[in-house]
Parts: C-alpha cells; sequence; structure tokens
C-alpha cells in the first residue's frame, strides 16, 4: 500500500514539521538576515579611509583645481587624475574633526555676488545663525570670490562664491559655492587650513 501524497515518515518529523526542509529554509533565512542587518553593521563598522595626501589636488572640471588639507577625509568627490569632474554638477565633501567643507559646482550666468544671493534665498530660513559682513576673496589665481559668515548656537559657518573662470570669461563661467561648516568654537582651529584651500582654488588654463 502506498503512502498517501504528503505523508512524512515519523523519523523526519518534528513538532508536525518535516525536518528535511529546515537546512534550505535554515540557509534561506540566514542570508535574508545577512542582507538586511550583517552588511550595513560590517559597513558602519569599518571607519571611512579617504585620507588627503601631500600633493593631492582636487579636481573641479575642465581643468580648474583646488589643494585640499592635507590630513582630512575626501568623502565625496574627485581628484585630479581620477573620472574626472564636471564643473557644473560638481560635488565634494572634505571633513575633519568637527569640520566639513562642500564645493558645489552649477551653471549661472551673472556675479559671484548674485549667486551667493540666489543661494541663500533659495535656504530661506534654514541658513544657520546670524550673517557676518560679505567681503571680497582673491585666491593665488586671481579668482575673486564673495564670503558671508555665519555664527549660531550650532556652530559657524562661511560661504563662499565663485565664478571660476577669468577675464571676459568670468560672467558665463560655472559658479562655484564652497561651504564651510564647524561645530561651536572649532572654527579658529581650522581656518588656516580652510583659507588655504580657498586660495589654492585655480580656474581651466590657469598654471
Amino acid at each position: 500500500m502506498s503512502s498517501p501524497q504528503g505523508w512524512v515518515p515519523v523519523e523526519h518529523r518534528f513538532l508536525g514539521l518535516d525536518r528535511r526542509t529546515f537546512p534550505p529554509a535554515l540557509i534561506a533565512l540566514a542570508v535574508a538576515l545577512l542582507l538586511l542587518y550583517g552588511l550595513p553593521a560590517l559597513n558602519s563598522a569599518i571607519p571611512w579611509n579617504n585620507e588627503i595626501r601631500a600633493g593631492d589636488v582636487l579636481d573641479l572640471g575642465d581643468g580648474a583645481t583646488a589643494v585640499p588639507p592635507v590630513g582630512w577625509q575626501l568623502e565625496d568627490g574627485t581628484l585630479v587624475g581620477g573620472a574626472g569632474a564636471s564643473p557644473t554638477s560638481l560635488q565634494v565633501m572634505l571633513a575633519s574633526s568637527g569640520a566639513t567643507v562642500q564645493l558645489r559646482g552649477s551653471s549661472f550666468d551673472g556675479t559671484a555676488d548674485a549667486y551667493l544671493d540666489q543661494v541663500r534665498r533659495s535656504e530661506g530660513d534654514s541658513a544657520p545663525g546670524v550673517d557676518g559682513e560679505r567681503r571680497t576673496l582673491t585666491t593665488g589665481a586671481g579668482v575673486v570670490g564673495v564670503a558671508q559668515s555665519t555664527t549660531g548656537p550650532n556652530g559657524d559657518g562661511l560661504d563662499v562664491a565663485f565664478k571660476v573662470g577669468v577675464g571676459s570669461a568670468v560672467e558665463s563661467a560655472p559658479a562655484l559655492l564652497v561651504r564651510v561648516r564647524t561645530t561651536p568654537g572649532q572654527f579658529e582651529q581650522h581656518q588656516d587650513e580652510v583659507a588655504a584651500l580657498l586660495r589654492s582654488i585655480t580656474p581651466g588654463g590657469v598654471r
């Protein structure tokens, strides 16, 4: 007499279940748990380490460059010799203890001063703290920008806007925003490194 369809021999039963299905089910469960929890936990446990070394140069697109502070972490962006960057969709993020510097590129027809106005208007009340006096800043390669600082209970900031071009090409040149944010009391610690980064910004074609 043949066994009924689906019948499980008693030696393979456990709590009414077929013990032979346990290994595949446990393997599938283990894989699912690894994908859901294991890999993200492993990723967060491994420290980010893309440290800027002496001689590294940021690629700002179309030949424009900047020299980042040695020892900072490059969390986003491209170095000269890498894949290459677009000046109008540039995204660079540098980080050090208590400070971040973001470089962001975009298209803008107008002056650096007008570009900074547009950036700050778009943020409205989200801009942190009290604004300082706006002033001009000139890099070592002659690129002129405008800078405005902020101070607030959550920390200090500095926004600097450039048109990364020289001579008659300035108006149509890509716009660059350099945004510095620090935790309270940390701006002074990093101000020399930030100043050196700003002075190092060079437009394309200038050597």
